[in-house]
């Protein structure tokens, strides 16, 4: 099955005079697994968002399987394959776990699976809590895997996963590390992960990108990535030799 492909072009994204992200061209695959790093307000999410359809570009291009999706709604680019996290968990509130994934896979995928809720359920790690209140009953671990889950449950040929690693201790970070490396394995999705720590960037993904200040400064394997001067002088401020 050949892969499906995010592509972006000269993708710009301007708020009155702020430039967020400034000509950025990247194409991801649904056989890559890439994160997306940079220092804070280097544009990670705002870039996220314009790929899912919160944000307009100012100007450029983003198509995924050949397709122009500039214009296309939220819900049409679910349809199409593109899954979403939230750095934030947002539970819908008043439904229980299965019914947060209920709500996910009629709104991607169109109609309901019981079946691969189950599936999903099992994966994430949430059967056993498929019938408490998820906005109220669940702790932080548990309400990443939920993001996780209503995310697969659209059916998605691609990951955006917006710092689902952030906040988690040590032991559940490498938990959920190894749960996305199976789901891009056993499901063939593609990933792409924004993410602060460097090592888990470099144990979890196979190529990083690079934002700073809305510019895509490198893009490549971690090791020569972060051996990169201009990915050294965004985080530290300070030039190392080449």
């Amino acid at each position: 099955m050949p892969q499906a492909e995010l592509e972006l072009r000269n993708v710009t994204i301007r708020f009155g005079g702020l430039t967020a992200v400034n000509n950025v061209t990247l194409s991801i695959g649904t056989g890559d697994l890439v994160g997306l790093i940079g220092p804070n307000g280097a544009g990670k999410t705002t870039l996220f968002n314009a790929i899912s359809g919160l944000v307009r570009p100012t100007q450029g291009e983003i198509a995924f399987e050949g397709r122009d999706i500039l214009r296309a709604s939220l819900h049409q680019r679910a349809r199409l394959g593109l899954g979403r996290t939230f750095q934030v968990p947002q539970p819908m509130h008043e439904l229980t776990v299965r019914e947060n994934l209920r709500v996910a896979q009629r709104f991607g995928a169109g109609k309901i699976d019981e079946a691969r809720l189950d599936e999903i359920l099992a994966f994430v790690g949430l059967d056993t809590k498929a019938h408490r209140n998820a906005a109220t009953e669940l702790a932080l671990t548990e309400l990443k895997a939920l993001e996780v889950g209503k995310a697969l449950a659209t059916q998605p040929k691609l990951l955006l996963l917006d710092e689902v690693l952030g906040g988690l201790e040590t032991a559940s970070k490498r938990r959920f590390m190894s749960m996305l490396q199976e789901v891009h394995e056993r499901y063939q999705i593609g990933i792409l992960i924004i993410e602060h720590d460097i090592e888990t960037v470099m144990n979890l993904c196979r190529r990083v990108c690079v934002l700073n200040f809305g510019e895509l400064i490198a893009d490549g394997p971690p090791a020569e990535v972060f051996r990169d001067p201009a990915v050294v002088k965004s985080y530290t401020g300070e030039a190392i030799d080449a």
